[in-house]
């Protein structure tokens, strides 16, 4: 397509958004791919999957929940606008990524994959409950929320960073200890989502098919995992220590621990209380603080300076004055795809 007919190439030549307002974009969307996740989690505690029972519309003949449906319609009605909010918030992001000057390929594309996920999980979650909540599909929607969460926390992390190429700062066995840690960290989450798929939280208060597995082993398997990640992020912080690792590493090491704690603190909790509805919630909430901690100490290992046209990465960006990035002309040979 011509770039006089690309729309987002249009607006770039005449709004070039700030660093700030890049950046600020960007963690709107990690703030909102967490409000995903707890109010999801919202739904299913308060028995409303199917206070909406068809999809897209709430009913068969209205698109929002009526008077008779009550409060479960009203929290599951609640839970698709969230939704709606996200994808204007994407939508900021990307338009903000495209915009800026230069303009960053990489980060456009992050702020894309966001919209495509987002997609993706409203589909999939009008499946989960056209099927009547479908463990297994509840479960995969869960986990397309993290990988939402994981992509926005690589954008907001990458509007910090320039684009030369990526320094690592940490000896190459240091940083498989840390995609060990990111393995394990995946594990828990992961079975933590089986122990929701066959514990006592089923989304609905009518008979609802769970996982089949026995709630109290796999609740076993994911405190297990708890202490797996637990002893992997204590051993890496005495390893960056002991190889001079610079402080902020350090710091975000220190900062997964102490989530982890918190974390622990509520799970156990709530175990030994029968896992009542707030404890869960905001153990829910602890795990998108755990997840986020834990790519930002994966993250903490390399940088990335700013890129010149020179390749000099140890000199500015070009300034955003200068006005936007000039984009390639047509039938140079390079694709200008957004």
């Amino acid at each position: 397509m011509p770039n006089s007919l690309n729309p987002l190439a249009l607006l770039a030549r005449r709004w070039q958004p700030s660093a700030t307002f890049v950046e600020r974009a960007a963690l709107a969307t990690v703030v909102m791919a967490v409000l995903i996740v707890v109010g999801g989690g919202a739904v299913r505690l308060t028995d409303s999957g199917l206070g909406c029972p068809t999809w897209p519309t709430c009913t068969p003949q209205s698109l929002t929940p009526t008077r008779a449906m009550g409060i479960h319609g009203a929290i599951e009605f609640t839970n698709r606008m969230i939704t709606d909010v996200l994808c204007v918030v994407v939508g900021v992001a990307i338009l903000a990524a495209r915009s800026r000057s230069p303009w960053r390929r990489g980060l456009t594309r992050l702020a894309w994959a966001q919209f495509w996920v987002v997609m993706g999980n409203a589909v999939l979650g009008g499946i989960v409950v056209l099927t009547g909540l479908n463990p297994y599909l509840v479960g995969s929607h869960d986990v397309l929320a993290f990988s939402l969460l994981t992509v926005a926390v690589l954008m907001w992390h990458r509007t910090r960073e320039g684009d030369a190429p990526v320094r690592d700062l940490a000896p190459r066995p240091v940083r498989q200890l840390t995609w060990v840690l990111a393995a394990a960290t995946a594990g828990l989450l992961l079975a933590g989502t089986v122990v929701t798929g066959a514990g006592p939280h089923a989304g609905d208060a009518r008979k609802v098919h769970r996982i089949p597995v026995d709630w109290r082993e796999v609740t076993q398997l994911h405190t297990d995992f708890v202490w797996i990640v637990v002893g992997l992020t204590v051993a890496l912080w005495f390893v960056l220590r002991a190889t001079g690792a610079g402080a902020g590493p350090l710091r975000r090491v220190a900062e997964l621990f102490w989530v982890l704690m918190a974390q622990g603190v509520i799970g156990y909790v709530q175990y030994a209380t029968h896992v009542p509805v707030g404890l869960v919630e905001a153990h829910m909430f602890g795990a998108c603080l755990v997840w986020i901690a834990m790519l930002r100490v994966v993250l903490s290992l390399r940088e990335r300076p700013a890129a010149t046209a020179e390749g000099d990465p140890a000199l500015p960006a070009q300034d955003s004055a200068r006005g936007p990035a000039q984009e390639p002309a047509q039938g140079s040979g390079v694709t200008t795809a957004v």
